[in-house]
């Protein structure tokens, strides 16, 4: 990094059973900040899984936390708040510009709510869906593995 301030890209999912789109989705997040991103991942908690998805992850939440910060994208990750508070999390990381993935229809409305709501000067970035592998999601991997193709 340069001797200016880097731009504080914030990303969040779930991040169970990490493949390549996960890694598409970071490696983009941090694109969007420049030369110059420092990226923070929010990994979802346990509970917060189970409440919006009706299961838990595979893999516990300081797992994917730790799995997720040993990626070449990634500077920091931390875990979110267990009742998903946007305005918290926004407030705590201070992040420039929020990338959001091409399903996270919530989130973004949660960054945009808050944004309306409090003024503060942060940019929504979507980041695309990325399929040219073919598994690019953590439950199609599990239904190919129950198949047992």
């Amino acid at each position: 990094m340069t001797g200016e301030s880097p731009v504080r890209v914030l990303a969040s999912g779930v991040f169970d059973l990490v493949h390549y789109g996960h890694i598409h989705f970071l490696k983009e997040a941090r694109r969007a900040g420049g030369d110059n991103a420092y990226l923070i991942v929010v990994v979802a908690r346990d509970k917060t899984v189970e409440r919006l998805k009706g299961r838990l992850p595979i893999l516990p939440e300081e797992q994917r936390r730790a799995i997720v910060e040993s990626l070449k994208p990634v500077d920091e990750a931390i875990l979110g708040s267990e009742d998903f508070d946007m305005y918290t999390t926004l407030n705590e990381v201070k992040p420039d510009i929020v990338a959001v993935g091409y399903d996270q229809t919530d989130e973004e409305a949660a960054v945009k709510r808050v944004i309306a709501e409090t003024g503060i000067n942060v940019r929504v970035v979507r980041i695309d869906k990325f399929t040219a592998f073919g598994l690019e999601s953590s439950s199609g991997i599990k239904r190919k593995i129950a198949s047992g193709e």
